[in-house]
Parts: structure tokens; sequence; C-alpha cells
């Protein structure tokens, strides 16, 4: 038991180092053949008004997740609170930006506790919600595909293959999670003996695993809720492009050529490429895509574009930590160890 644990502890320490050495080798990346003294002469010059804005379109972009999270739950308790899931959420992104991943375990347990609901059942309704998630992240780069002149994929050839890729695993869970809410009890039984062949200990977790998708599926119930769920995540890109575009004003890219709404979608849809990476809080690839898309696309100095990116980047991340912190000692009164519950959680799944 004592060597399993000691495993375990090593595995996920090997897990995290993974994560800061990529962040690390994506800022090099980024920072690589660049002036940094011009990098942050540029951040000193930013706007105050537009970063209040900036900040503002932010939280209202997650206010809006927070609308959305409670629609997907409104069958299994209506009268959720939207204060809550909102703290919730800023305290899982909070969480993100030091470990990966956990920040969504975090979340669910917070709200589990706070709303008086199952952790698997929350856990559920976070993973439809990334299945979401990754629908319309897919959707927004096609959009930008169409909106971009040019061809898109001739600065990033590597896109349409994500794309392609994209749709393929996203038609397949359509069918995998269809056949599992239509077949509960036969495919339930049917994969976890196939698993369970290989690993009684692997079969567990995919136990654990199914039982929280049903529980999560299970929740998003109705036609109108359905309809909320699909306007509200269209709510939600359109939010994320507004906020890339008012960071064109944070730094001053308006002064040197006209820029738009289309183009902080464009942005906003290859830079959440680099978020879904597993770095903290997208430390690094966000900084990389986004300089990128600025320079490659639309012709800004790599300068201004990765100040662009460091210091949108720094105002969220900063956002995350310190409404994390407010959050959990405004709303979280027994301040019980959720830390350590939503890594108990995590090592289920």
């Amino acid at each position: 038991m004592t060597s399993d644990k000691a495993h375990h502890k090593y595995s996920k320490a090997i897990k995290y180092i993974f994560s800061i050495l990529l962040s690390v080798a994506f800022l090099y990346f980024a920072f690589q053949n660049v002036n940094v003294k011009d990098v942050f002469y540029h951040i000193s010059q930013a706007s105050v008004f537009w970063i209040f804005v900036f900040i503002v379109v932010n939280l209202s972009s997650h206010w809006v997740r927070a609308l959305r999270w409670k629609v997907i739950l409104r069958s299994v308790k209506p009268e959720t609170s939207v204060k809550n899931l909102f703290g919730a959420i800023m305290v899982g992104y909070g969480v993100n930006c030091v470990v990966p991943r956990l920040g969504e375990v975090s979340r669910a347990v917070l709200v589990g506790k706070w709303e008086k609901l199952s952790r698997s059942s929350m856990l559920g309704a976070v993973i439809v919600e990334r299945v979401i998630d990754i629908i319309f992240l897919a959707f927004a780069v096609i959009v930008s595909a169409l909106l971009w002149s040019e061809n898109l994929y001739d600065k990033f050839p590597w896109l349409k293959s994500s794309i392609y890729l994209s749709l393929i695993l996203m038609g397949l869970m359509i069918v995998f999670f269809y056949l599992m809410i239509k077949f509960k009890e036969r495919f339930y039984n049917v994969l976890i003996n196939l698993i369970g062949k290989v690993s009684q200990k692997l079969a567990h977790k995919a136990g654990h695993i199914f039982d929280m998708l049903i529980e999560g599926f299970g929740s998003l119930k109705g036609r109108k809720n359905y309809f909320l769920t699909i306007l509200l995540s269209v709510a939600i890109m359109a939010l994320y492009a507004l906020n890339s575009y008012v960071g064109f004003f944070t730094i001053g890219l308006q002064t040197l050529k006209p820029v738009n709404y289309e183009m902080g979608w464009i942005v906003m849809s290859i830079s959440a490429i680099g978020v879904v990476i597993p770095t903290p809080g997208g430390t690094g690839s966000y900084h990389v895509l986004a300089t990128s898309a600025l320079v490659l696309l639309f012709g800004f100095g790599h300068d201004i574009s990765l100040a662009y990116a460091v210091l949108t980047h720094g105002i969220s991340y900063f956002l995350f930590i310190f409404s994390a912190v407010l959050v959990y000692l405004i709303i979280d009164k027994r301040h019980d160890n959720f830390f350590k519950v939503a890594e108990n959680e995590l090592d289920e799944i």
C-alpha cells in the first residue's frame, strides 16, 4: 500500500513538472528573438481605462458561464445559486492557474458542498460542460476560417488537421454518449468487463467516470434547456471574442492600424487552443498562439504582439487568483480543506 502511495505521489509530481516544463518551453519560444525591454515598455503604457473594461468583460463571460451551468443543473436543483456557481468557477480557474485539471474538480467539489449536491453529479456536469466547450471551440475556429479573407490554414497549417481531428473526435464522442445513455446497463457491463480483463483498478476508475457521466448528462434535460445551453454557449464565445478585441485597446494596437471585432474573434479562437494545452493557466501556450495570430495574420510587430499576450494573460491570471482567494474567503465560511477532497476525486478520474 505504501509503495502504491509513493508511486502515485511520484506520478503526480512527474505530471506537474511536465506541465511546468511545457510552460517554460512555450515561454522560451514566445520570447525568442524579442526585445524584452520593448515588450515591457508597451505594457507600461497600457490604458488603465481599457484594462478596467477588459476586467468587466472577462468577469461577464464567467457570469454567463455560471448561468449556463445553472441551466445544465436545472433538472437536478432548479434553485441553484448563480452566485455559488460563479464563485466556484472563479475558484476553479484560480486553482487551474497553479495545477492544471485540479480546478475543474475543485469547482465541482465546492458546488457539491455549497448546494448540497453529490460530487459525482457535479463532476459529471463539469465533464458535460467541457464537452460543450470543445464543440464550440471547434465552431469558433471554423467561423474564424470563414471570417479571414485569406487562407487561414496557410498561416497555421496544423489548424486544418486539428479541426478535422476535432470533428472526428466529436462525432465519436456523440456516438459514445448516445450509446452510453441509450443502453446504460448493457454498455456499462460490456465496458467494465472488457477493462476488467486488463486491470480491476482501471475498471473501478472507468465505472466511477461512467457513473459521473450518466449523472452529468442526466442533469441536462428538455428542449428548452438544450436551446438555452446552446444560446449561452454562443454568448460565452462572443464575450471571449469581445475580451480579445478590448485587449487590443489596452495595449494600443488600434493606434497602429484599424482593429475590429472579427479580429478579436480570430485571435480568441486561435489562442483558446493554447489554453486547452495542459500548462498552468495556459501560461506560455497562450502567449505563443496569441502572438503568432497578431504577427502572422494581422502584421503587428512581434514586440507589441507579445506585450498584448503578456498583458491580457497577466490580467486574467491575477484576476483568477485574486477572485479565487476572495470568493473562497467570502462564500466558504467553514474553510474546509476542499483541495484535499478535490485531489482525491481527481485521483479517481
